[in-house]
């Protein structure tokens, strides 16, 4: 960002140079996602899929152009005078959930391709990349209005991605509780965003940290209940609880592309968001915000792990609902690192990213497997993996190394890592006891991970073999489902190999 100055008077324009290149990747998306639009007004039916290539391309370009700006040092849209506060910052922490959501949102688009026969598709990859485009934007956002745009940029297109199925009673009562919910949630939010603009004067993060420092006696309360509802704001839309009652149904009801893009590019948005307005906005509050988070870190994952374990195997579409609940488990996890910030430094986010990387990967992972099972077995039932060795090995050991990573066992590598950096995160707060519940949720999740591992080797049922014996060509693989499971296959044997790929921003100070 470049700011001219005025010869005559040395004071400073408001007339500024935008730094395209930093803005780049949230750019590409959006700017792809309108000529998918306009495209599908002009390509004959037999053509649609050439725009799910496009969008897939759009993304890919959106990811690459992450590599010039690896420096993490550029700004812009900056504040003119004699302070450096601006809305847009490309740092470390904003490329590495850039590159998260931009993968996730690249994978989602992969497992899409030859299953949108049935969808609108130019609406559908436009839905899906103005949401990607509102994800890479969130996290180098840092002010409170370029926060809550960038929110309801990622969220408004997801609710129609739910509903999107037509006909589909299901996918309309899922979009419709999202819906809800996230209304809510950013009613909430923007009501919490209200009373800190109106105690600190400020929308920009590093100067409302500045100025809640010194809050006159007389607003104190209302800068206490700001910080309060805006938390209470992300919480929803992190899915933790007791704000989680949305995601179960969600999940079933979207089509299983979406439920996997909410799982891991909407848990991310949240997640920064709520690191964002917490470590940067509000550290003078650490002593009101750290212990909120860490109860809600042990509700949730002790809530989510519980859920999940009741599953019934037979029930329809149990593995999708028992990975929705999965979610809600892992977002307690992911909640403790930013916990512990409050009590020591900001160094303990690294913990939530590398954690968040790991899972991205795996439960991406999981999904293009549940998508794989659900072209022959469309009930999608936790019963419906038993003998999956038998007919298809290599998607069961891919599910199998997939499920073992979320336990954290070996040779799930990542996993096990992920999971100690996180509990250390915890113990080196002093916040013991938040480490004994995760372990506790630890140990009760590896009953339902490792319950559906077994039944992947299982022999399988006699009716079962029966109805998976024919092979119709319509069940064939799509190609760009199997490079979904070979990629997120390779990224998960390459991190449980190296950990230090990811673990290394557990070590560092992101911003």
């Amino acid at each position: 960002m470049t700011v001219a100055a005025d010869s005559a008077t040395g004071a400073a324009s408001l007339v500024q140079s935008v730094d395209w290149l930093a803005i780049a990747p949230p750019v590409i998306a959006a700017s792809v996602a309108l000529l998918v639009l306009v495209a599908d007004l002009f390509v004959g039916e037999r053509h649609k899929p050439l725009l799910g290539y496009g969008a897939i391309a759009g993304l890919v370009a959106a990811l690459a152009v992450l590599v010039p700006l690896r420096a993490g040092d550029r700004s812009t849209f900056c504040l003119t005078g004699g302070t450096q506060a601006c809305s847009y910052t490309a740092d470390h922490f904003a490329l590495v959930i850039q590159a998260l959501v931009l993968g996730g949102a690249l994978l989602t688009a992969l497992l899409s391709v030859g299953d949108t026969r049935r969808l609108p598709a130019g609406e559908f990859w436009f839905l899906l990349l103005s949401s990607a485009a509102g994800a890479a934007l969130l996290p180098a956002a840092r002010d409170l209005a370029t926060l809550v745009v960038a929110l309801e940029v990622a969220s408004l297109p997801a609710f129609a991605l739910v509903g999107i199925k037509r006909g589909d009673r299901r996918s309309s009562e899922a979009a419709l509780k999202f819906f809800l919910s996230s209304v809510v949630a950013t009613a909430v939010m923007l009501l919490g965003v209200s009373f800190v603009y109106a105690t600190t004067g400020t929308m920009h993060l590093t100067e409302i940290a500045a100025r809640l420092d010194d809050v006159p006696g007389r607003f104190s309360t209302l800068a206490e209940t700001g910080v309060v509802l805006t938390l209470v704001g992300f919480a929803f839309k992190t899915a933790a609880a007791p704000f989680h009652f949305w995601v179960p149904d969600t999940y079933v009801g979207a089509p299983l592309p979406i439920a996997a893009y909410l799982s891991v590019v909407g848990k991310a948005v949240g997640f920064s968001g709520l690191i964002l307005v917490t470590v940067i906005g509000f550290p003078s509050y650490a002593d009101v915000w750290g212990p909120a988070l860490a109860v809600l870190a042990a509700l949730t994952m002790t809530i989510g792990n519980l859920a999940a374990l009741r599953q019934n195997a037979t029930r329809a579409r149990s593995a999708v609902r028992l990975l929705a609940w999965s979610s809600v488990g892992q977002a307690g996890y992911l909640l403790v690192p930013i916990a512990a910030a409050a009590y020591s430094s900001d160094e303990q986010i690294g913990s939530t990213v590398a954690y968040a990387l790991m899972y991205a990967v795996v439960n991406l992972g999981a999904f293009a497997v549940a998508a794989l099972v659900a072209r022959t077995r469309p009930g999608n039932r936790l019963s419906d993996y038993r003998g999956l060795y038998a007919t298809r090995p290599l998607a069961a050991l891919a599910m199998g190394f997939f499920l073992l990573c979320l336990a954290g066992l070996p040779p799930g590598i990542i996993g096990l890592f992920a999971k100690v950096t996180v509990f250390s995160a915890a113990v080196d707060a002093g916040l013991g006891w938040l480490a004994v519940v995760m372990a506790v949720n630890v140990v009760i999740a590896l009953y339902y991970y490792l319950r559906w591992t077994a039944a992947l080797f299982r022999a399988p049922e006699a009716d079962t073999a029966a109805e998976a014996a024919p092979t119709a060509p319509e069940h064939r693989i799509p190609g760009p489902l199997t490079l979904a499971i070979a990629l997120t296959a390779v990224a998960g044997i390459t991190l449980s190999g190296a950990p230090q790929l990811i673990l290394r921003f557990a070590a560092v100070s992101l911003f």
